[in-house]
């Protein structure tokens, strides 16, 4: 590996507070060497000439659904690894819902080395809890951990049992492991397919009540007090959500969570057209919750973005709305749905790139990541906040095209992105 030099960039790492513009200096061994505002010249270093661009820590993203094992026709690792270099993800930690389920240490320690030899980033598997993520037994949680699992859910599903819940939370903390708890009541939920009210009643199409998420939040909160473990909630989508997790936090009770892009950009509205690509879970919701996730990023009381990319065929979604598959893809539009927020005046730029850095670093404790600090590993994202850009899924990295984006003119674009010092993207 040759030495790397990115110069003329703005440099905005939040976790330093830095903002200028520096030389960034990437030793041989992939590891930042230096930020200094002097002109470096290296023998034998390539250089990155960043000028009119954002230089920052790489993109880390918490929650993803990559596929692989078992349903490689939607995503595998190599491809879904891709479209992350691409959207300036550096680091993606997948969910369990594949097939075999990553419930035990063979398909974690699978995830791991299928990683290592065809991924463009880093990726750090997320076991499930349950075995088979049915909710009747604990899965092999240990095993897991020593494997490489970096946290526990049974995202998909929510685990209704209380008590096997409250014993997941004890053994998780033994691991330093969070919980991620995709929040939803199934017996409230029912067969909805969107969000539950007036819109889904003009639509004729079966509601999802927010009440469905609000109470399963509410108990995981209870038994994330009762036992001291790290509760963080998935994709939080109402107003009333956010309030309880703020409620929760004021009061010490260790819960961390995160926002997806489509939360804070769409509502409900857009399901009037029956797109299958506006369905996804949990639903999008009104106005007033669109908003709460917006207030929610402002006061810190949502700790990142995350896009919960979810990529399906197009036979899993070219089918009758009540049919079609839920999730879209997020990992190649996160960042101008996110810049916005900006051109909106609702984040700073400095914001959102704490929001996609440090921020989620600190929620699942990654040491060295999340920062330019000097000695960590150099995996960086370069990108034009001004370029503008036109969603168009035909020419994204990823296998699937489940977009509800198509044809949305933004800006932001990413033009380099950098693991380990090594350029993975383009």
């Amino acid at each position: 590996m040759s030495a790397l030099v990115i110069e003329n960039g703005r440099v905005i790492d939040p976790a330093q507070k830095i903002d200028a513009k520096l030389t960034v200096v990437i030793d041989d061994e992939g590891n930042i060497a230096d930020l200094t505002s002097k002109r470096v010249r290296l023998p034998n270093a390539d250089v990155v000439d960043a000028r009119g661009a954002i230089v920052c820590p790489g993109f880390i993203d918490l929650h993803v659904h990559l596929r692989d094992p078992g349903h490689e026709y939607k995503e595998d690792i190599d491809s879904g690894t891709k479209a992350a270099a691409r959207g300036g993800f550096t680091l993606v930690c997948c969910m369990p819902n594949t097939e075999p389920v990553n419930d035990n240490a063979a398909v974690t320690d699978y995830i791991v080395k299928r990683a290592a030899a065809v991924g463009s980033v880093t990726v750090l598997p997320i076991g499930a809890i349950s075995k088979g993520q049915k909710g009747e037994q604990l899965a092999d949680i240990g095993e897991m951990a020593a494997a490489g699992a970096i946290a526990i859910s049974d995202d998909g599903r929510w685990v209704q049992n209380s008590s096997l819940m409250r014993r997941a939370f004890e053994y998780a903390k033994g691991f330093r492991l969070p919980i991620i708890t995709h929040a939803e009541d199934l017996s409230l939920r029912g067969r909805g397919v969107m969000n539950e009210g007036s819109v889904s009643s003009e639509l004729g199409l079966e509601g999802m009540s927010p009440a469905a998420e609000e109470i399963a939040i509410a108990r995981d909160i209870q038994l994330a007090e009762l036992t001291g473990g790290h509760l963080h909630v998935a994709h939080v989508s109402t107003a009333k959500a956010v309030e309880l997790i703020r409620h929760a936090k004021r009061k010490g009770i260790r819960v961390t969570t995160e926002v997806t892009p489509h939360h804070f950009t769409l509502t409900d509205e857009v399901v009037r057209g029956y797109d299958p690509n506006t369905k996804m879970n949990p639903p999008l919701r009104t106005e007033v919750d669109r908003r709460a996730m917006i207030a929610g990023l402002r006061d810190g009381t949502i700790d990142c973005i995350a896009t919960d990319h979810a990529p399906h065929a197009i036979v899993d979604k070219e089918v009758g709305f009540d049919q079609a598959a839920f999730g879209i893809v997020g990992l190649e539009t996160a960042l101008s749905l996110g810049l916005k927020l900006v051109e909106e005046r609702q984040l700073t730029l400095k914001e959102l790139i704490a929001l996609l850095t440090i921020k989620p670093a600190n929620v699942f404790q990654l040491k060295g990541k999340g920062s330019l600090k000097k000695g960590t590993d150099a995996d960086i994202t370069i990108f034009d906040p001004k370029k503008a850009v036109t969603i168009t899924a035909k020419d994204f990295l990823s296998k699937s095209r489940n977009t509800p984006f198509e044809g949305w003119k933004l800006k932001g674009c990413v033009t380099s992105t950098i693991v380990k010092g090594s350029i993975v993207y383009p």
